[in-house]
């Protein structure tokens, strides 16, 4: 169950919470789409009841159209206010008033928009997160390739040519899944610094296809094409 305001046991607990704004500039109605025949935002539920590794599973959402969604799929609605539903509204200001609302020792941000992400991962990385010395873990693909930076070498040099499998990979930061100590980001929030990055910040890597984040028509094709691949189909 959930934590609540009154348990005792309430700022030792691991959560997950999942945005789901209603409104979308390039995709209506996001959070609701299908793949596979799940919306995103259930599918998204499933996944963290799968992984085994939260004491309550929160839907985040300004729009009360996803509580139904949520209570069907065993999930918590925690209903933000109208101004954090907007696209003016940052991560910073939803995922502070969540943690205002609900003490607990971790969050972990699970988007419902990146579904080829694991119920194995997020496992996988909630543990090594909490495990970790960090106040913030954020997921990243390890790119192994030449990368530049304003027409600037990053992890390469034009002096000689290397071979990929030589090179250091550089960490594309995906947002599938991130953790925060609510004490660190609580603190920085308080403070007027930034919540995301604060703290000690730590990276941890998934899969190839795990960032993979749906904004468009042609982005949820993509993700249907590559569901089959992904471990028992998501």
């Amino acid at each position: 169950m959930p934590a609540q305001e009154d348990d005792p046991d309430a700022s030792s607990r691991v959560l997950a919470m999942i945005p789901a704004r209603m409104g979308s500039q390039r995709l209506t109605r996001k959070n609701l789409r299908e793949l596979g025949g799940v919306p995103l935002a259930a599918r998204a539920i499933d996944k963290c009841h799968a992984a085994g590794v939260f004491d309550g599973v929160w839907l985040n959402s300004e729009d009360l159209a996803f509580r139904p969604l949520a209570e069907a799929h065993g999930a918590a609605f925690h209903r933000r206010p109208a101004e954090l539903g907007g696209h003016a509204a940052t991560s910073e200001q939803f995922v502070a008033e969540f943690l205002r609302a609900h003490p607990c020792a971790w969050v972990f941000q699970v988007h419902s928009i990146a579904p080829l992400l694991t119920a194995g991962e997020v496992a996988g990385f909630v543990r090594a997160a909490v495990a970790s010395p960090h106040d913030a873990v954020v997921s990243y693909i390890p790119d192994q390739i030449e990368c530049a930076l304003d027409g600037r070498p990053v992890n390469f040099t034009f002096a000689e040519k290397t071979n990929s499998q030589e090179l250091r990979p550089v960490q594309r930061i995906t947002w599938s899944i991130t953790g925060w100590r609510r004490a660190a980001f609580l603190a920085a929030a308080d403070a007027g610094r930034c919540a995301t990055w604060a703290g000690d910040v730590g990276f941890l890597p998934v899969g190839p296809v795990s960032g993979h984040v749906i904004k468009t028509a042609d982005d949820l094709a993509i993700a249907e094409a590559l569901l089959p691949l992904t471990r028992g189909g998501g």
